[in-house]
């Protein structure tokens, strides 16, 4: 099982929008090999931080989702997100149960 984290940082007041956008996109994440996912808001980090993450069974799983940011629902929701964001980063991590 592996964890895949995408933190973003928003520009000021524009985590909540962003937030708002992951929710409607998670609609289509695929189920096939996928466990929880979480939208986490920074309590005590970066002002503005979001993440995204997810749970998948194996890499593979990952490859064949490389694609999803170009289904047309998706695009279609995401299409102006970078007006909200300043940067972030992506880490994956192997769970070790």
């Amino acid at each position: 099982m592996y964890l895949v984290r995408d933190v973003f940082q928003t520009k000021p007041e524009k985590a909540k929008d962003l937030v708002k956008l992951f929710k409607e996109v998670n609609k289509f994440i695929p189920k096939e090999g996928v466990g929880k996912t979480w939208i986490m808001t920074d309590v005590v980090s970066n002002y503005w931080t979001v993440i995204q993450e997810i749970e998948i069974e194996s890499l593979g799983v990952w490859e064949k989702m490389s694609g999803f940011t170009s289904k047309p629902e998706v695009r279609e929701i995401l299409k102006d997100y970078m007006t909200l964001v300043e940067g972030g980063h992506r880490e994956i991590f192997k769970i070790e149960e």
